[in-house]
């Protein structure tokens, strides 16, 4: 005999119809509740009808994630595999698949709005995507709910790390450490974060009394660790070469290092770095990073509950910006000027 709902509500002891919500996703649902119910589903053998779940709620509960990064490091990407793998799981405890979206569909090559509609996704989270381009820009103004994590487009939620606040910590730690020659090598212009975090240096130099000229602030490339280093290369070897200099983001200190290391410069002795992100990686590599850690984990999940939110109550979920704080992870690469 089939084991169906009415089971499951006596098993937990709970309504049929507060059984039905948590397996229909509904949001007024506390945690404690959906796992007790999980639980009693899994224990007497129970498993949603998707399709009857589909009929039911005018809803798929399919979640296209649109990701495709310049590096195409794919879901290997030393920072967003942590932050799409969150925005999985707190989608998936929801009762959401997660489907990718891309220009194919076996033969057949579609934009990124088709596969959206194609595959009948409920809504799309949006990460390092070139969100200025004009196809990108169609979907997230197709209708379609839609999350973008880094970027802000009218009329949909979005979730950032505080950029601005991570650059000001460097900013004014390196300062503190007798710093005056400082340069950021930000990444590609292509990016609202790196409009962010370039304005955020700029005041945060200019509100300490610190030189501010075009070369303070140097355009580079994110996860790109051999153009990095040969950059570094040459600035370096300048003979009025800078005594502090951020990086686009954490996977750059690689590059960094080899480039120090090839002109004989240790670190923080004769020249500090800093990062941004936080990522693993660099926090094993001697002498340890000093970063600022964007939190990835909340940034994730941030994103799956504020897109689920404008997919399951739409026209009454707030569209503002979630902003997520930042730490500085105090390591071994920004010491005392040495001059």
């Amino acid at each position: 005999m089939a084991v169906t709902i009415k089971d499951v509500a006596q098993r937990c002891g709970m309504s049929i119809s507060t059984v039905s919500k948590v397996f229909n996703g509904y949001s007024d649902i506390s945690e404690e509740t959906r796992n007790q119910v999980r639980r009693a589903a899994q224990e007497i053998g129970y498993h949603p009808n998707a399709l009857a779940r589909a009929l039911k709620t005018n809803r798929s509960y399919n979640i296209g994630v649109l990701f495709v990064d310049e590096s195409n490091s794919g879901l290997t990407h030393p920072f967003f595999a942590a932050v799409l793998n969150a925005f999985k799981q707190e989608a998936e405890a929801r009762g959401y698949d997660i489907t990718f979206i891309n220009h194919n569909n076996g033969a057949s090559a579609m934009t990124y709005l088709e596969h959206c509609t194609y595959r009948n996704v409920d809504g799309v989270c949006m990460a390092c995507i070139n969100f200025y381009s004009e196809e990108v820009r169609m979907l997230a103004g197709s209708g379609i709910p839609c999350v973008s994590i880094d970027h802000r487009f009218e009329g949909q939620p979005s979730v950032y790390s505080d950029n601005a606040a991570g650059i000001r910590l460097l900013v004014e730690r390196a300062y503190a450490l007798g710093h005056r020659r400082i340069v950021y090598l930000h990444g590609q212009r292509n990016s609202e974060v790196t409009e962010i975090r370039t304005r955020s240096f700029a005041e945060s130099m200019r509100a300490l009394g610190l030189p501010l000229d075009s070369r303070s602030l140097v355009e580079s490339r994110y996860d790109d660790s051999a153009f990095v280093m040969e950059q570094l290369r040459a600035l370096l070897s300048a003979p009025d070469r800078p005594t502090c200099i951020l990086l686009p983001d954490d996977i750059s200190y690689v590059g960094a290092q080899s480039a120090a290391m090839s002109l004989g410069l240790r670190m923080p002795d004769d020249i500090s770095f800093a990062g941004f992100d936080g990522i693993r990686l660099t926090q094993t590599l001697r002498p340890y990073l000093t970063t600022v850690r964007q939190d990835s984990v909340e940034l994730g999940r941030q994103a799956a509950l504020r897109l689920i939110e404008a997919v399951e109550h739409p026209g009454a979920a707030p569209l503002e910006t979630t902003l997520i704080p930042v730490t500085l992870l105090e390591g071994e690469t920004l010491g005392k000027n040495p001059q």
